[in-house]
């Protein structure tokens, strides 16, 4: 029987949960307050990243905490309000990052990122969004020959483990596939099953377009409130009302906020991550995506220009921006590829939701009826998106799923 569902939240997460569902045959409405994909969906590296098996710790080594503890890094910047506001969970994440814990998280959340190309494949065929996606992969550089070593031994083990598919790139052939970048490299890794997309934010909006295409309704308002309502749900917006049996809360970042208020708190804390575009000088280009591995940034040559994004900032959700970060990523990736003048008005800011385990929330709400959690992906919503909602749908629909859901659940906590 088909249910009348509501998804909040249009961002890939969402998008992809409201088109599994309205595919099988539900009456689906979709809100969020902006256009799908104008959150942190936007944002991102463009990458979805089937070599993602693992996910990423925290720093535990005491190299990494000694230069981190300064506050100048490129890939890892904290504010005080954001960590005092989040101590618990990055506790918890400390914790979970230890080599034991880590290592059950690895298979469970690599269970997740092998499903990612099979499930965005078909989205990207029904979206027609063929022109915005490359399958040539893209490089982790490295610039140390130790380091660069030090990494091939885990990137053995994933491929023998989960199938990831890579090739490595000596110093010579690095220059051969990218000649316009300068500097004294050792080699890059290659990896090969990943694909890129040169405009994340309208890949979602092009599968929210299917999503209407397959009959579901798309609503642009600001949620007011959202309670039960005699069977179901409703979701009052500034549009008016919403009704349904179920009720899917896909707000990534804020979804926090809203869970509070129907009695539930999970441990989600945000990091947050900065871009800018930029032009190329002298007719420089790039031929693939780019991860500056040993310093942390990533370069992406996306429509819209050359994209550097930052590593993670731990700062409250809704603070002030600190471009100090994407100065000093910046600063590095001048030198690196020859960067021209920066194309937008400012940069862009947004925040990553996170879980201490590292793992998102996918399935029920514990003790409340008819309501589906499906947010905390961390740094790979955009990766798992389509993962999430096969797997969701399959639950609403009391079916067997791809893989064991239990790892995910909300009351794990």
């Amino acid at each position: 029987m088909s249910r009348e569902i509501i998804v909040v939240g249009a961002g890939m997460v969402g998008v992809s949960i409201a088109w599994h569902l309205a595919r099988r045959g539900h009456s689906v409405v979709l809100v969020d307050r902006r256009e799908p994909g104008r959150e942190t969906s936007f944002g991102n590296a463009g990458i979805i990243q089937r070599e993602a098996v693992k996910p990423y710790p925290f720093p535990r080594d005491l190299g990494t905490l000694a230069r981190v503890l300064p506050n100048r890094a490129v890939d890892i910047r904290y504010r005080i309000g954001g960590v005092m506001g989040s101590a618990q969970s990055l506790l918890g994440y400390w914790l979970n990052s230890s080599p034991r814990r880590y290592e059950e998280i690895v298979p469970e959340y690599a269970s997740l990122i092998m499903l990612s190309l099979e499930t965005h494949g078909p989205m990207i065929e029904a979206a027609g969004a063929e022109s915005l996606i490359s399958k040539q992969g893209w490089l982790e550089l490295y610039r140390s020959a130790e380091r660069l070593d030090n990494k091939l031994r885990d990137v053995e083990e994933v491929t023998e483990r989960f199938g990831v598919g890579h090739r490595l790139l000596n110093a010579a052939e690095l220059k051969t596939q990218e000649p316009h970048l300068s500097g004294d490299l050792a080699g890059a890794i290659h990896w090969t099953d990943s694909w890129t997309v040169s405009d994340p934010g309208a890949l979602v909006h092009a599968y929210a377009q299917a999503f209407q295409a397959e009959g579901g309704r798309l609503v642009r308002a600001e949620v007011r409130d959202m309670a039960r309502s005699g069977q179901g749900w409703r979701v009052t917006t500034d549009d008016g009302p919403l009704e349904g049996s179920d009720l899917v809360m896909a707000m990534g970042p804020w979804s926090g906020d809203w869970l509070a208020r129907q009695g539930l708190s999970l441990p989600l804390f945000v990091k947050r991550g900065y871009h800018m575009h930029y032009a190329s000088r002298e007719g420089a280009h790039l031929n693939h995506w780019i991860m500056d591995a040993e310093i942390g940034y990533l370069l992406a040559p996306m429509h819209a220009g050359i994209r550097l994004t930052t590593g993670a900032e731990l700062a409250p959700r809704e603070a002030p921006a600190h471009y100090g970060q994407l100065s000093a990523a910046e600063a590095v990736a001048r030198k690196l590829f020859p960067l021209a003048e920066r194309l937008d008005p400012e940069p862009w800011k947004g925040a990553r939701p996170c879980f201490p385990d590292m793992k998102p929330v996918i399935g029920p709400a514990p003790g409340i009826e008819g309501l589906w959690l499906a947010f905390g992906h961390g740094h790979q919503g955009f990766t798992l998106g389509p993962a999430t909602g096969r797997l969701l749908a399959e639950m609403i629909d009391g079916e067997s799923t791809a893989v064991d859901m239990t790892p995910f659940r909300a009351d794990r906590f």
